[in-house]
């Protein structure tokens, strides 16, 4: 008979963490009566982070398929909140962009996010805390290089 697997692995506890996350910021954006889906929220998030971006590359940092970004982005589109345009280089590819109506929106997914951390440093302490998002940003790090993302330090980029 097989041993069962340890849940407090990095594996489960990542995957664990991530589903327990994402659920609680669907919960509070749906609470909060936000005018967008949380799937929109993150596609905004994201949008805001990267600044004009290739609708594919945008679908890969998020994790999703291509037709569920269309999505989101088609709805986003309509209510005046992002840009589809034509990349320059390639017109094959769009270009995503937010809309200056798209900051009222991201002003109120941001508010969650700061309440939703202040929930989480209220329980394990601002020092806990810096010190995991320390260690997740080299863990995400480490897994991008071996994915190929970037070179290693110390290889030829």
């Amino acid at each position: 008979m097989s041993q069962p697997f340890d849940s407090d692995t990095l594996g489960f506890l990542i995957s664990d963490v991530a589903r327990l996350f994402r659920a609680e910021v669907e919960r509070r954006i749906a609470a909060a009566g936000v005018a967008v889906t949380p799937g929109e929220g993150r596609a905004l998030a994201n949008v805001a982070r990267c600044g004009t971006v290739r609708q594919n590359v945008l679908a890969e940092r998020m994790g999703v398929e291509a037709m569920t970004l269309s999505g989101y982005l088609d709805r986003l589109e309509s209510r005046g909140l992002v840009t589809r345009t034509a990349d320059p280089i390639d017109r094959r590819a769009k270009l995503v962009q937010l809309t200056p109506q798209a900051e009222d929106v991201l002003v109120e997914v941001r508010a969650i996010g700061a309440a939703m951390r202040e929930d989480l440093t209220g329980r394990m302490g601002v020092e806990r805390w810096d010190e995991l998002i320390g260690a997740l940003k080299v863990l995400r790090e480490e897994l991008s290089t071996m994915k190929g993302d970037a070179p290693r330090s110390g290889e030829p980029s």
